[in-house]
Order: C-alpha cells, then sequence, then structure tokens
C-alpha cells in the first residue's frame, strides 16, 4: 500500500510541463497538468521588466507575449509557482535575440539621402552660365567710353584752335579795309596838296 501512495504521489509531480520558447519578436508559454487551484502563478520579465505581471491560472496556461522592439539581446526571466508545492515551481532564463529584420530598414533609410544629395549638384550646374554674359556686356561699355574721349579731343582738336581765327576773319578784312580806305584817302590828300605847289 505505501509502495502504492509513492506512485500516485509521483504521478502529479511528472504531470507538471512548464514549456516556453523565446524568439526575436515573441515568448510562447505552454503551463500544463497544474492541478485545479487558482493559486498557480506567472510571471515573465525582460531585463527585470514585467513583460506579463504575475498572473493566476488553473490546470492550463496558453499565452503568446510580443516583446518589444530591441537592437541588443534581451534577458528573459520566468517563474511559475505551483500550488501543490515549490518543487513543482520552475524559475529559469532565456535570452531573446535580436531581429534580423530590424536593421535594414535603418540601412534602407541612409540610401535616399545619398540620391537626394546628387540632385542639388545638376540644379547648382545651371547657374555658372549666366555669369559669362556680364563680362561681355561690360565690355562694349569701356570700348564705347574709350572710343568716346578719342573722338572728343580730335572734335575739339587742333582744327577748331587753328581755324578759331576764321571766325574773327570778317572782322580783321574789316579792318584790313579801314586800314586801305585811310591809306587811300591820305595818298589823296597828300597828292592834292603836291598840286598846288607845283
Amino acid at each position: 500500500m505505501s509502495a502504492l501512495g509513492v506512485g500516485l504521489s509521483a504521478v502529479p509531480a511528472s504531470a507538471h510541463t512548464p514549456t516556453w520558447t523565446v524568439s526575436c519578436s515573441e515568448v510562447s508559454l505552454d503551463l500544463t497538468a497544474y492541478g485545479n487551484s487558482d493559486k498557480n502563478t506567472v510571471t515573465v520579465t525582460v531585463d527585470g521588466k514585467d513583460l506579463l505581471p504575475t498572473t493566476n491560472f488553473r490546470n492550463d496556461f496558453h499565452k503568446k507575449l510580443e516583446l518589444p522592439e530591441h537592437t541588443s539581446e534581451l534577458k528573459l526571466h520566468l517563474s511559475v509557482k505551483a500550488a501543490d508545492g515549490d518543487q513543482f515551481s520552475k524559475e529559469d532564463d532565456k535570452v531573446a535575440p535580436v531581429c534580423e529584420d530590424t536593421p535594414p530598414p535603418s540601412s534602407e533609410a541612409p540610401a535616399p539621402e545619398p540620391s537626394d544629395a546628387d540632385t542639388p549638384p545638376a540644379e547648382e550646374t545651371p547657374e555658372p552660365a549666366p555669369p559669362a554674359s556680364p563680362p561681355q556686356a561690360e565690355e562694349p561699355s569701356d570700348s564705347a567710353s574709350e572710343a568716346v574721349p578719342s573722338s572728343a579731343p580730335s572734335a575739339a582738336g587742333g582744327d577748331l584752335a587753328e581755324t578759331g581765327g576764321s571766325s574773327a576773319t570778317p572782322l580783321i578784312a574789316g579792318a584790313a579795309a579801314v586800314v586801305l580806305v585811310a591809306g587811300a584817302g591820305i595818298m589823296w590828300a597828300a597828292r592834292k596838296r603836291r598840286s598846288p605847289q607845283s
């Protein structure tokens, strides 16, 4: 009878099956055959923070928990307390790896940036063309200004200075005529005086 009692007491012990799996994105819990007591509890923590706060369950407990996004490994801890004794409880640690899908998005983001950087230089290249035209406009203005002073001295040049007397020529001619008339008058008067003496 004592052997039979030992065998019966061993059955519940082997019936407790705390199974849990961890991936890069989630935790899967499968706890079975824990009896009908509602004092069975399960807790899951991530780096010391509750992912699944302490929860009571009867006999079986099945749940999937999503892990937060992470760029480094996460340390997970499972704590199962059996209502029928600490010998059936379970404390276990696992590590959640980094998902391989998370790095590519960050690497794809920089890719569009170089393409944006390539477009601005293309817009800058047409700008240098306009500056070439202003120097050409300045050159003719310089040549025109140079041509004006060269023509100005020639217009006011020696011809006008030399022939400036030509504007006074009528006066000179008039004076010369007066002198001639006066000389002729003097000669005529002198002859008249000589003629009676003779």
